[in-house]
Order: C-alpha cells, then sequence, then structure tokens
C-alpha cells in the first residue's frame, strides 16, 4: 500500500503553475522584489485585511520582527514551549531570554494567567503560539501587554486564514507571523510573513529582508538576505486560488475522524468564535502509553503520524534545563498528542483505515 504520511503538500495543476511562471522567462528576472512578488502581496494583504512584509520563510520572519521591534538583548520574552523549535530558537538567537509559559490543557495555547504570573522587570515581550491554527486568548493577551508596557507578538505560522470573532488571526498583538512552508494549508513552497497590523514596520522588515538597500545608492541599514523569490510567489499566487476548496477538503476529513474515532480518543478543538483553516488533526489519548501504541501501530502498516510537539521545545537536548520553564500541563499534553493525517487529497477509505486501527490498537 502507498505510504500516507502526516501532511502532503497542496499544489495547483501542473499547467497553473507554468503558465503562471511563463512571463518570467520572457523577463528574467527572478528576485528583488518582483512582479510575482508585489502581485503576491497586495493579493494576501487584501485577503488577509492586514500590512505584511514577505519572507523567504518563517523563521526568518519571526527572527526580522524581533529586531525590528528592537527588543533589548538578554531581555525575557514569555513564550510556549508547545510549539515548534523555530520559535525558541529565533530567540535565542536573537540574543533574547525565553521564559517558557504553561498551555491551556484544551487546546493547547498559552494559559495568560501563568503568562501574568512570570512578569519580571525584565520581561520585554510575549510570544504566544496559535498552535494547530488554534488562536489563542487574544483578548485576555492584549490586555495584559498593555498593563505591563509589553510587546505581543504572535507566532501564527499554523494560522494562515483563521478568524477569531470574524476578525484575521494575524490581526491582533504588535505582530503575528506566518509561515508558507510545503507542510502548510497555505504554501509556498518555502515562505512566511510579518503582518504587522497596530503600525507600519514595512520600512523596517523590507530593511531587514534585503541588506538594507533601498535603492542603487542608498544602503540605509544592517539588512541580510530573506527575500521570498518569483518561484516562489507564482506558486503562492496558484495556491491562493484555491485556499477556500482546499479548507473544505480538510474539514471533510476532520469532520470524518471525529466520527469515527472511538470514545475516549479527545481531539484538541480551538476556543468558541474561531473560522478554523484544520492545519492539523490533533488527537489526545489517555496516557502516554496509548499514544505510542498506536503511533507504533499505524507505523507498521505505513502510516505516518507525528507526536507534535513531543519533546518540548524547553527540553531539547541544545537548551538542557537552561531557562526558567514549570509547564506541567505542556508536559503532560505533549506525552499523550498526536497529530493524525490530515490533507485536502486524503481519501476517506485512508481515514476509515486509519481510525480503525486506532479502533484495534486501544
Amino acid at each position: 500500500m502507498e505510504e500516507i504520511f502526516v501532511t502532503r503538500t497542496s499544489m495547483p495543476s501542473f499547467q497553473e503553475y507554468c503558465d503562471e511562471i511563463r512571463s518570467l522567462w520572457d523577463s528574467h528576472l527572478l528576485t528583488n522584489m518582483g512582479e510575482k512578488h508585489q502581485a503576491l502581496q497586495g493579493e494576501l494583504e487584501r485577503f488577509l485585511h492586514c500590512p505584511l512584509t514577505l519572507f523567504a520563510n518563517g523563521h526568518l520572519a519571526l527572527e526580522a520582527i524581533l529586531e525590528a521591534l528592537q527588543l533589548p538583548k538578554g531581555a525575557e520574552v514569555i513564550t510556549s514551549p508547545f510549539t515548534f523549535v523555530s520559535t525558541t530558537h529565533a530567540l535565542v538567537r536573537r540574543g533574547l531570554t525565553p521564559v517558557f509559559c504553561d498551555v491551556l490543557e484544551a487546546d493547547g495555547t498559552l494559559d495568560p494567567a501563568q503568562a501574568e504570573a512570570l512578569i519580571t522587570e525584565r520581561t520585554a515581550a510575549l510570544l504566544p503560539v496559535h498552535v494547530y491554527g488554534h488562536p489563542c486568548d487574544v483578548e485576555r493577551l492584549e490586555v495584559l501587554a498593555r498593563r505591563h508596557g509589553l510587546k505581543l507578538i504572535f507566532d501564527a505560522a499554523h494560522a494562515f486564514g483563521v478568524q477569531y470573532k470574524g476578525r484575521p488571526a494575524v490581526s491582533f498583538g504588535d505582530a503575528s507571523i506566518l509561515s508558507f512552508h510545503a507542510t502548510k494549508v497555505f504554501s509556498t513552497v518555502e515562505g512566511g510573513a510579518v503582518c504587522f497590523p497596530g503600525g507600519s514596520l514595512r520600512r523596517q522588515l523590507e530593511d531587514l529582508s534585503n541588506f538594507g538597500i533601498r535603492d542603487t545608492e542608498l544602503c540605509a541599514a544592517v539588512g541580510g538576505n530573506a527575500k521570498l523569490n518569483e518561484f516562489q510567489a507564482a506558486m503562492g499566487l496558484c495556491n491562493l486560488r484555491h485556499f477556500a476548496d482546499e479548507v473544505s477538503k480538510r474539514k471533510a476529513a476532520f469532520e470524518l475522524y471525529q466520527e469515527l474515532l472511538p470514545e475516549g480518543v479527545r481531539f484538541l478543538l480551538p476556543r468558541e468564535g474561531v473560522t478554523p483553516n484544520y492545519s492539523y488533526c490533533p488527537v489526545v489519548f489517555d496516557s502516554r502509553a496509548a499514544r505510542d501504541r498506536v503511533h507504533d501501530t499505524l507505523l507498521q502498516h505505513g502510516i505516518h503520524p507525528r507526536k507534535y510537539f513531543y519533546p518540548l521545545t524547553s527540553q531539547a537536548a541544545c537548551y538542557a534545563g537552561q531557562f526558567r520553564s514549570h509547564t506541567p500541563v505542556a508536559e503532560n499534553l505533549s506525552a499523550r498528542v498526536l497529530t493524525l493525517p490530515l490533507y485536502a487529497g486524503l481519501p476517506q477509505s485512508d481515514i476509515h483505515r486509519i481510525c480503525q486501527l486506532v479502533r484495534e490498537t486501544l
């Protein structure tokens, strides 16, 4: 049988992509914020109702916004350990100190009450994660940030197209970062963006993405090279046209899982008022042993779920207890969670087979 992976990249038809890139063979202009880059930025700003700057990937976008907001070196940033390591790495690489906050059992997002208890005179920002595309308690976090004079940056890598109470998830806080990696609902193969609803950061972010070069004779800032190229932008233009259809197919697959999985398997679901994008299908088992049995059984049948997120980033070997961390809820969740295969082209027959294997294993 063909192997089933936890995700599969959504792609336009070969002909559609060829049509989109055809003009590049005429112009030979493949980078430096060209025609496709500008077109994609405009389309995304209209779609997300928010100004943004494109980057070569989501990690570079996160490092750039941390630099643009001028957080002082060594300052503490309260963040989640229940995330991909990129979130933590970006802080450390920018000379900041992550302080790990516990999460909510219901959806895996940052616990605002725990976050407030961790604030000290060294705290400069909050960096919560919209894990699995589940928006954090954005209202309480915005109040908390204002009360203590902190920057509020959302890692929204999973949350493209997600809305909360009719507002795009990326419209909250001082800034949000998106990832357009091949595993995401919306993909440019590699890519990312910083959305900045609270005020224009475009100049600083563009400087950081393009060596600080503003014209042929002016280099105004010490920037790096994090530009999205024209082939990536072209893929994004194609995929954006099909985004609603992709989410609809993912929703149908997710709802079939809900129908077929046995009692005792709990779904991590977003809070009330969220319009989700069905990025992932995270489920929680009664114990780590049960989770591991299901994981291993599926692997034996050519099905590749993912222990996502396990271990916590605070437990990564490269950090080895360097930073403050008391996160029992996150540790318990991490030990029991498994993301099941979910993508637009996943056949119903495969979902039936996965769920049958889960039932037989439990």
